[in-house]
């Protein structure tokens, strides 16, 4: 991420995808193979197709990772849940990681994502901690955001904590209304509205967390209390030694 100048959010993914107006995006599910197994973002004012997310198929391993692309197929951005010490059991914070491109091993994520709290639900605010330059660790991150709201509701927004302990609203998520049938379309189809200069592959690389997050919400909810006490022990570990090594 580049240096802030004045406490302003800068760009994360790329220069290339930020704009120096308010840019909106039409967000819709796509059903390749499966309902809603895939997205589709287009620039709400010329209709152009911006980023694009394919899942082909289903399964532990195909859902712990999402690519998204350009137009052209080009990946962009991926997107990988932290590995867990025990995978049967449920990530309660659901970590996400952020990579450059194509995630390859060795590779230092951009930024990570997670709830902030294993209470809530879909309401749940989530953090965002972006890395130094290169996904570059260090004892703080550089810029750190917060998600406030529903994104199961498509009620949400994505705040830039500044320096001074202020928060900005740079993004937001809300239901899309037909401009001619004047009705709310279904959660399927969603606005993603974006302030000047905040970057539009990083904003869409949240998004596609919280999808996976809420889709995750009823599966947490449905495994057994003492189960979930205990992954929550463990989890608490896992913790505590990234926090180790990163002081290391």
């Amino acid at each position: 991420m580049e240096a802030a100048e004045g406490g302003e959010a800068k760009a994360v993914v790329g220069e290339q995808f930020c704009l120096n107006k308010q840019r909106n995006l039409t967000v819709r599910k796509t059903s390749l193979f499966f309902p809603g197994d895939g997205f589709a973002a287009y620039d709400q004012h010329t209709g152009e197709l911006v980023f694009r997310v394919e899942t082909y198929g289903r399964g532990s391993i195909l859902t712990d990772e999402v690519v998204l692309m350009d137009p052209a197929g080009a990946s962009i951005l991926t997107l990988r849940r932290k590995a867990r010490i025990f995978p049967s059991w449920p990530s309660l914070h659901n970590r996400w990681e952020g990579f450059l491109g194509e995630r390859v091993d060795g590779k230092k994520p951009l930024f990570s994502v997670h709830r902030s709290s294993i209470f809530g639900g879909g309401r749940a605010d989530v953090s965002v901690e972006v890395q130094g330059p290169g996904g570059e660790r260090s004892a703080a991150p550089v810029a750190e955001y917060r998600v406030e709201g529903s994104f199961a509701a498509r009620s949400c927004r994505i705040l830039y904590e500044r320096d001074e302990g202020e928060e900005e609203v740079v993004a937001e998520i809300k239901r899309k209304v037909d401009p001619c049938a004047h009705v709310v379309l279904s959660k399927d189809v969603f606005c993603l509205c974006l302030s000047p200069g905040v970057d539009a592959a990083f904003a869409m690389g949240i998004v596609l967390v919280l999808d996976r997050i809420s889709g995750d919400d009823d599966t947490v909810g449905a495994v057994d209390s003492a189960v979930v006490a205990a992954a929550e022990v463990v989890e608490g570990y896992e913790i505590g030694m990234e926090g180790s090594c990163h002081r290391s």
